[in-house]
């Protein structure tokens, strides 16, 4: 599943980690602001943001491409001398270019966020004033405008790149298993193995890693807003006063909605994986009846579609829990991050303005800490799928 793609898989995930982990301590230690030894302003790294599209190509934003060029080819240059994968362009290069399509595409959402404030403001102000210039109007909608083509535009071409990641790394798992289908031919499912889940594996792999990446992204970039945000929230419904309500709020609810739902979905990653281990018996004995008379028999396939009708069954009534438990839960969290503001909002302590950006970060920080529960289902789709090809790949270990 990884070998036939990525470069030594361990080492290389490992190295992943480690490197990312350095870049990051260099750059926020003080790397940020290194640009000026290549002739950038004076403290251009303490410099507010332009609200609007110009802060893309700020020098900020252009310090951060070299670095992050930079420090890709260094680390694509080390696995090119230690190892010799045909397909490390791609894991590499693509993984590296996909990984920097999330970043921008947090940085849209932070740009949006600091324009929500003084345009809503502004709305407010004209509300309250008897009306005022509608060019002002105009103009916030056209920055809006702007930032949301550069988003459309990243997002359109990123995936283009993941629809071509995915089938590479499909393309690597079929000529692995190809090498060695003497071994595994006989193996229950093994057609369906080869052919499915070598192309949903490396879908729902791809699908997950870059949801998780992004949650990780979004909380470093807007964690530290809501902290500043929160001193305009010093009291939470019930609890009362407290510092930094809002990340408590959010990390709270998204660590009870998690274990909640692992806790009622417990049960179903394995039946997922019988499913699939049914539906390959049934669908391989009607396979052979197609060529040999004595095959497919009513008895036989009578007793095979029960197995694969009993699971079905089981599958239908945990799911119905789970959807239930996870339904209720997500229509809670869509009022959530309102209750949350009432005592500063009814204490006359908030703008319009302020209420939007404060609502839109506070919705972003606590559904990235919702990942495994967005993604919970995802999650037993691949536990299945990955149950299956490990049982497949166990065959070459031997």
């Amino acid at each position: 599943m990884f070998k036939s793609f990525f470069p030594a898989p361990r080492a290389f995930f490992l190295s992943v980690v480690a490197w990312l982990s350095f870049n990051l301590i260099l750059w926020y230690a003080g790397g940020k602001s290194w640009g000026t030894l290549l002739g950038w302003a004076q403290g251009y790294a303490e410099a507010p943001s332009a609200i609007g599209v110009s802060r893309f190509w700020s020098p900020a934003f252009l310090w951060f491409y070299i670095w992050f060029f930079v420090a890709t080819a260094i680390f694509a240059g080390f696995w090119r001398f230690f190892s010799d994968n045909k397909w490390q362009r791609w894991s590499v290069w693509g993984s590296a270019l996909i990984l920097f399509n999330i970043w921008f595409g947090v940085q849209v959402s932070v740009a949006v966020n600091a324009w929500y404030g003084p345009f809503w403001d502004m709305i407010q102000k004209m509300l309250g004033s008897g009306g005022g210039d509608i060019k002002e109007l105009y103009m916030g909608t056209l920055t809006f405008l702007y930032i949301a083509m550069v988003a459309v535009t990243f997002a359109v071409l990123n995936s283009f790149l993941v629809s071509h990641y995915i089938f590479r790394w499909r393309t690597a798992m079929n000529e692995y298993y190809s090498e060695h289908w003497l071994k595994l031919r006989n193996i229950e499912g093994a057609s369906q193995r080869v052919q499915e889940d070598t192309m949903r594996f490396a879908t729902t792999m791809e699908d997950l890693g870059v949801r998780f990446v992004k949650a990780i992204m979004i909380l470093i970039a807007f964690l530290p807003i809501l902290f500043q945000l929160s001193a305009h929230v010093p009291a939470l419904p019930i609890i009362g006063e407290i510092k930094h309500s809002l990340v408590y709020a959010a990390v709270v609810w998204a660590a009870f909605g998690t274990f909640l739902l692992m806790f009622v979905g417990i049960k179903l990653p394995g039946l997922e994986f019988n499913n699939q281990r049914v539906e390959a018996a049934y669908r391989k004995e009607l396979v052979y009846g197609e060529d040999y008379i004595e095959r497919a028999e009513p008895a036989t396939l009578r007793e095979l579609f029960g197995h694969v009708r009993k699971n079905y069954f089981r599958l239908y009534f945990h799911y119905t829990y789970f959807n239930l438990v996870s339904t209720w839960y997500m229509q809670l969290d869509v009022l959530y991050s309102l209750v949350v503001l009432f005592p500063s909002i009814a204490a006359g302590k908030m703008t319009l303005g302020l209420l939007n950006q404060i609502g839109n970060v506070f919705d972003k920080v606590r559904e990235s800490f919702q990942y495994l529960i967005s993604s919970w289902k995802t999650i037993i789709e691949l536990l299945s799928i990955y149950k299956r090809l490990k049982a497949f790949e166990s065959i070459l270990h031997k």
